[in-house]
C-alpha cells in the first residue's frame, strides 16, 4: 500500500500591516532571495524612476523629446546601460509581484504553474524586445542595417 507524500509550501506569515514577514533567520532558497530581491529593487527602482521621470519630463521639454533626442542620448554608453536596468529591473520587480499574487490566489498548483510560466514567458518576450532596441539603436539606421552591422556584412 503506498502512500502518497504532498509537498506544499508553508504559510506565509502576514505582519500587522499587510506586508509578508521576513524569511526565517537563517533560510535560505528561492523565496528568500525573492523577499530581499523585492525590496532592494523597489528602493532602487525608486530612486532610477524618479531621476528617469525628472530627466525626460521636468529638466528637459517633452515636446523635445524627439527621435533626435534619443539618438544623441543614446550616443552616450551611459544612458544606454541605465535604460537597461530600468527596463530590467521594472520587469523583474513587477513580474516578482505578479508572481508572488498567483502564489497566494492561484490554488491549483497546475493552474499556479501555467500562469507563472506564461508570466516569465512574456517578460522574457518584453525584456528581449526592450533590451534589443537599446543595445543595437542606431542613428539613421534601420533595424535589418542595425543587425547586419554587428554580424560585420
Amino acid at each position: 500500500m503506498a502512500t502518497e507524500t504532498t509537498t506544499t509550501t508553508p504559510p506565509r506569515t502576514l505582519t500587522r500591516y499587510g506586508a509578508y514577514a521576513k524569511p526565517a533567520k537563517g533560510s535560505t532558497g528561492w523565496e528568500t532571495f525573492s523577499w530581499y530581491f523585492f525590496r532592494i529593487s523597489g528602493v532602487a527602482l525608486l530612486v532610477i524612476a524618479l531621476a528617469h521621470v525628472f530627466i525626460m519630463h521636468v529638466s528637459n521639454d517633452v515636446s523635445a523629446t524627439v527621435y533626435d533626442f534619443v539618438a544623441a542620448r543614446y550616443a552616450n554608453p551611459f544612458w544606454r546601460v541605465y535604460d537597461l536596468v530600468l527596463l530590467t529591473l521594472a520587469l523583474l520587480h513587477g513580474l516578482n509581484g505578479l508572481r508572488i499574487a498567483c502564489e497566494d490566489y492561484i490554488q491549483s498548483r497546475g493552474w499556479r504553474l501555467a500562469t507563472v510560466s506564461a508570466l516569465f514567458f512574456i517578460a522574457l518576450t518584453f525584456w528581449l524586445m526592450g533590451s534589443m532596441t537599446i543595445i543595437m539603436f542606431q542613428p539613421n539606421h534601420t533595424l535589418a542595417q542595425s543587425i547586419m552591422g554587428l554580424l560585420g556584412r
